[in-house]
């Protein structure tokens, strides 16, 4: 039986993750407790998304475990063994500012969580291939020291530098910078995967996303930049821009592409692999750009104010550089441009708000 594994299944990357994978192995088991909920509030729990995986796959199996207690995760490990085919590690503490909050939280879910999921892969399933998703906050806030020039809707980098044409690649620093406590978490569980690849020889892939966006995202105010935004030009829900003028730039791949990538490395993988994962120069925008166009596609105007206080470690300007991945697997390509994206999130959040 060929099985994969996928944690945080009823988020965005890892319900996207099981619809894709669905087709494609005899079960998908999915692991997720709705920490999110516990996260960010009612609003952003995923219940239904888990209900709707289990609604729609026949051969989705749901199990709320816990990724930081080894003893829950062993029961799923041993019952199903060599039979785990492929591990999809998107279960995560995704916001910086709430991390800040409970450390102990946060790093007990991304660090020691990502340990022992790579521990119960090494001792039950050691030729399945591990795939984790990490962050460009791994890169702290060493990007906001590149050249970069103010335009009318946003930050760019300066036109002579190298990371002009395709943004930023894997050989960016992650050293001597502020992370936030959640970058720190992340840096600590992205060498871990990597190091379980080059120590061990497991096949193991770090992806380093920017914005993962999709309209099966449970967007809050903390974690969920385009999906949240929409959902207030729906809703006419108050929006505040935290510092840089609103003109911060962050690229935006849609769920599909991300697990699409995943879906690629899979059928050729590495040993310890990092790659940089985002919309890349086709697909991104600034705050006030991606307000504008909500605003198009809604016809609301919204309703939002500015602080000069920006978030500590925040990106004035992220781009990801795909070109290193694009080298290994060449017929991947991006699917969703940024306004089709923002259209799918706008009708994905409506159809919610409707029943």
């Amino acid at each position: 039986m060929n099985i994969a594994l996928v944690t945080g299944s009823a988020g965005l990357i890892g319900s996207e993750a099981v619809s894709f994978f669905a087709d494609k192995f005899d079960l998908v088991i999915g692991v997720d407790n709705n920490l999110r909920q516990y996260f960010f509030g009612e609003e952003a729990s995923t219940a239904w998304n888990r209900n709707r995986l289990e609604e729609k796959f026949q051969n989705y199996k749901h199990y709320t475990a816990d990724i930081r207690e080894v003893p829950q995760l062993e029961v799923i490990f041993k019952e199903y063994g060599s039979d785990i085919k492929l591990i999809l590690h998107t279960a995560a503490q995704p916001s910086h500012d709430w991390a800040a909050k409970e450390p102990f939280t946060d790093f007990t879910v991304n660090a020691n969580g990502t340990l022992n999921m790579l521990e119960m892969t090494r001792l039950h399933c050691p030729e399945a291939v591990f795939i984790f998703t990490s962050t460009n906050k791994v890169y702290g806030d060493n990007p906001n020291y590149l050249p970069l020039i103010e335009t009318e809707t946003r930050w760019e980098i300066d036109a002579n530098h190298p990371y002009f044409e395709h943004g930023i690649d894997e050989n960016h620093s992650i050293d001597h910078t502020k992370h936030s406590l959640f970058g720190a978490s992340k840096v600590a569980a992205d060498i871990l995967v990597q190091e379980y690849g080059r120590y061990f020889g497991m096949k193991t892939g770090v992806f380093r996303g920017g914005c993962l966006t999709g309209p099966n995202h449970s967007g809050t105010q903390l974690h969920g930049f385009l999906a949240y935004l929409m959902k207030c030009a729906i809703t006419g829900n108050h929006y505040t821009i935290f510092g840089y003028k609103g003109k911060q730039v962050r690229d935006n791949i849609h769920s599909y592409d991300l697990v699409n990538m995943f879906w690629h490395f899979y059928q050729n993988p590495r040993a310890g692999e990092v790659y940089n994962a985002g919309g890349g120069r086709f697909s991104n925008c600034s705050m006030l750009e991606g307000i504008q166009i909500c605003e198009e596609i809604t016809g609301n105007k919204m309703n939002y104010s500015y602080s000069e206080t920006n978030r500590i470690g925040d990106h004035i300007w992220y781009i990801s550089d795909l070109n290193k991945f694009k080298s290994h697997y060449p017929t991947w390509n991006w699917t969703f441009g940024l306004t089709e994206t923002l259209q799918q999130i706008h009708d994905g959040i409506a159809e919610r708000l409707s029943h």
